[in-house]
């Protein structure tokens, strides 16, 4: 099913680089005193966009980080790893300003009201390409719906500059771990990165269930959302690289790779000595869908 068919769908439902480059790079973001977290996020999903975050516990959870962040840290800039940002090759936005995107399609009206009105981080974004030269500059995107609801509660002032990272869809998983280790210097400049996605996500199979009106998970969600709990936990990160085969579950949760690999990077730039804490793992509102959230810092 397609995601413009499925979100059709769901409002029928009742209730609901080089030396110099290098250079350059160390001159103009010079190492901070505190390293930044890594998040993985879970984005929610478009139903709950005109929601508060006093009727949204999710959104009430990343509103509490994001005062949290800001208070113990020099946020100078957020790059995002949104599921809904795929591409062949990898692209970073360097636009000043970054265009809203409701790419979420035949929902009330309301549903388009909510404005993000971020600005971008062009030099930041460009450093990105310094110290990964095969990671392409682009203008043509902004701020998707796997980025800026949640960032509207994360950081609802937008007094944080952002731009995303797009996700190479066709490489592999490993491809896409390596790439978040590459860009760990980043964590000493100031700069979050939030992979943002959701660890099991089927459309596929959400569709016939929920045009019949049952929002019951199908089951099998908790077993598998407990055993990835328990290889984030021990760090066993190669059992997620090969998600689809370490576990029975891997395919039929994660059919397609977008909305995973998010997860990828965020595990990719964690280190050793980083503390481990889920900032949220409330039982999910749709089956085959989760939310579980997770800081490394």
């Amino acid at each position: 099913m397609k995601r413009k068919d499925f979100l059709q769908t769901l409002l029928s439902i009742p209730a609901m680089g080089t030396l110099s480059g290098f250079k350059n790079f160390a001159d103009s973001l010079p190492v901070q005193s505190k390293r930044m977290p890594v998040l993985f996020t879970s984005h929610g999903n478009p139903m709950d966009i005109p929601l508060s975050k006093e009727e949204r516990p999710f959104w009430d959870a990343l509103y509490h980080l994001g005062n949290d962040l800001q208070g113990k840290y020099e946020l100078k800039a957020a790059l995002v790893v949104s599921a809904h940002w795929c591409t062949k090759g990898t692209f970073v936005n360097i636009s000043p300003e970054q265009t809203q995107i409701y790419d979420y399609y035949g929902f009330p009206e309301n549903y388009y009201d909510p404005k993000y009105k971020a600005t971008g981080s062009p030099e930041i974004a460009r450093e990105v390409t310094r110290i990964i030269p095969s990671v392409h500059e682009t203008t043509d995107w902004g701020l998707d719906h796997g980025a800026w609801p949640m960032l509207m509660h994360l950081f609802p002032k937008a007094n944080i500059p952002v731009f995303q990272m797009s996700i190479s869809y066709y490489e592999s998983p490993q491809y896409h771990y390596e790439l978040g280790k590459q860009l760990k210097s980043l964590r000493e400049k100031g700069v979050l990165i939030i992979g943002s996605g959701s660890m099991i996500h089927n459309l596929q199979i959400l569709g016939p269930k929920m045009r019949s009106g049952d929002r019951s998970p199908f089951g099998w969600e908790a077993e598998y959302d407990a055993w990835l709990k328990q290889q984030i936990d021990e760090r066993n990160f190669n059992n997620l690289i090969n998600y689809e085969t370490s576990h029975k579950l891997g395919k039929l949760a994660a059919p397609t790779p977008d909305h995973f690999v998010p997860v990828l990077y965020s595990l990719g730039l964690s280190d050793p000595k980083d503390e481990l804490h889920y900032f949220y793992e409330g039982k999910p509102n749709l089956p085959a869908f989760s939310e579980r959230s997770f800081i490394l810092s």
